[in-house]
């Protein structure tokens, strides 16, 4: 075996033909390889995959101003359809206020809810071990189902899904920033970025992170008719607080209590509606509450009050002292990269009918409206900012691993030559890393990323594979210094001695690293070892042979100066 491996290593590098078929095989592997990432998107990148979750909250936002009624008709409507899942444990409902808060709810400001449209419903499921079904894959077959039949039951309802995140919480999977002077510029330009990302395939629970604007009716008080009639503002105000929002009129003493319990009066629910929202209804409401002034006569409201439309005024949304506001949208089970580009060239290409569109940075624009002339900028951010991020700071960190390295090399063999052999033979293990993801994604039932622990391995990787170029080289230069062996012979005898260490190292990374390839969140880093080691060693013993031959050796290793 030996000997049949060390004649088919020499016979190779000897032959012109099968030098030059072995380095243009590998040559189309690597361009084939990159390919597969861009532009026919076979290996798909993405910060982390999903985690497969106990447990996920559902998120349900009703136009501004709706009542606590229709917050729970909605909220009944979606617990209807988790009360079918088997896979469920329990659930909690959080009418009119945020749930207890998580790691997602902390950044997505769960804690500051606190309004009659807006509901949360956390889903307890069984243990992750116990259940067939990833939480991921739970929540994509439950969201449309609810969404259609919940969202619909009243207009401008949003249904959102928030799963834990698997790596850094963030707003959303995709975040639109839109800076601006102009509140009203601003909520246009909003909208129709919202616009974009719902006709965007892959994008869903779309939110746009601003007030709606509303009609609103305002209760001001005739400060003369009010004297008149012997009745003054606090009793206005007493009577109208204590009508809709309940108030504390006396208090009861009880043996079982140390403290004295609060008797509070309201109207009852009922009492409250209005029959409808317009005017008239509010004036009907009013007349029917009256104050009986200091002579005992009683007074409607409506006689000391004036009843005023209004607009609601919407909240005014900052970031670094710059008014802005966020358009957000989570992904379906795919990368946040390619339904962001989509997104953005869809911007581009529709939205220079109103604006004039300049690109800055990476990938934010800079709109000038044609009329007005105000300048609004769309700055991204959310998970993809964070994928951004990482994937740059990864590939500076793999740059500097091979600047080290080829200079490490340098010094110690003071050729550039065989620090570049033993680099070049080191990068091809992306051949590997590549087709490893390409292969898992066949045979996994979700898509299979190319994530950011997926470059953590390819990083380690560079490491591993220039150890294999080392020893041929070093061995190499031995048998030609020390046994005057000819410089293909040498290198057939070095390459067939040290397989078998080679052999036996990756060995040990690839069943060491089969325990990480089964994980969600490290399951990159394993796929990349595994697959990474295989194209290392059969670069270490295919094509540095051949590299090594085509090289001055002689030269390199001074043995022209004896």
């Amino acid at each position: 075996m030996f000997k049949k491996f060390q004649d088919a290593v020499l016979n190779g590098i000897q032959s012109p033909l099968q030098r030059n078929l072995i380095l243009f095989t590998t040559l189309i592997a690597f361009i084939l390889s990159v390919l597969m990432i861009a532009p026919s998107n076979m290996v798909l990148a993405k910060m982390l995959p999903g985690k497969n979750n106990d447990t996920f909250t559902i998120y349900t936002t009703l136009a501004e101003g709706s009542s606590i009624e229709q917050t729970r008709e909605v909220t009944e409507c979606v617990a209807g359809f988790i009360k079918k899942e088997k896979e469920v444990e329990d659930f909690e409902i959080f009418l009119g206020m945020g749930a207890p808060l998580d790691f997602a709810g902390l950044i997505k400001g769960s804690h500051f809810k606190n309004s009659e449209n807006v509901a949360e419903i956390v889903v307890n499921l069984s243990e992750k071990h116990h259940r067939e079904e990833p939480s991921y894959f739970m929540v994509q077959r439950m969201r449309p189902d609810i969404q259609k039949s919940c969202s619909s039951i009243y207009d401008k309802t949003t249904i959102t899904f928030v799963e834990p995140p698997a790596g850094p919480p963030v707003l959303a999977a995709i975040v639109a920033e839109i800076y601006g002077d102009d509140a009203d510029g601003i909520r246009e330009l909003s909208n129709r970025v919202a616009d974009v990302f719902k006709n965007t395939e892959g994008l869903v629970d779309v939110e746009v992170m601003q007030d709606e604007i509303y009609d609103t009716f305002e209760v001001e008080v005739d400060g003369t008719k009010a004297s008149l009639s012997g009745i003054s503002v606090k009793q206005l105000n007493d009577i109208l607080y204590l009508a809709f929002e309940g108030m504390q009129i006396a208090v009861k003493n009880s043996d079982l209590a140390n403290d004295q319990i609060p008797i509070y009066l309201s109207l009852s629910v009922e009492s409250k509606k209005f029959s409808s929202k317009d005017i008239d209804a509010i004036k009907a409401k009013l007349s029917s509450l009256k104050l009986m002034n200091e002579m005992g006569m009683m007074t409607p409201i409506t006689e000391l009050v004036s009843i005023m439309p209004k607009k609601s005024n919407p909240m005014i949304m900052s970031k670094n002292l710059h008014q802005m506001t966020n358009v957000m949208a989570e992904t379906d089970m795919v990368s946040q990269v390619y339904p962001l580009m989509e997104a953005r060239d869809t911007i581009l290409d529709t939205f220079s009918d109103k604006y004039e569109i300049e690109k800055i940075g990476l990938f934010n624009l800079k709109l000038t409206d044609k009329s007005s002339k105000n300048v609004y900028k769309l700055i991204w951010d959310g998970e993809m900012e964070v994928t951004l991020d990482t994937f740059v700071e990864l590939g500076a960190a793999f740059i500097a691993a091979l600047v080290l390295i080829f200079l490490l090399m340098v010094i110690y063999y003071k050729s550039y030559t065989l620090s570049g052999i033993i680099l070049l033979g080191s990068f091809l293990s992306i051949i590997g890393v590549i087709v490893g993801h390409w292969i898992m994604d066949l045979f996994t039932a979700d898509t299979f990323f190319l994530t950011a622990t997926s470059l953590i391995g390819f990083i380690a990787l560079i490491g591993i594979s220039s150890r294999n170029s080392l020893l041929l080289i070093d061995f190499t230069a031995s048998l030609m210094k020390d046994s005057g062996m000819k410089k293909a012979e040498a290198i057939a005898y070095a390459t067939a001695t040290r397989a078998k260490p080679i052999f036996l190292t990756a060995a040990a990374i690839i069943l060491a690293s089969t325990l990480l390839a089964g994980d969600a969140v490290f399951g990159g880093l394993g796929v990349a070892l595994i697959f990474g080691t295989i194209a290392a060693v059969i670069a270490s013993l295919i094509v540095v042979p051949i590299l090594l031959y085509k090289a001055d050796l002689e030269r390199h290793f001074n043995m022209d100066k004896k």
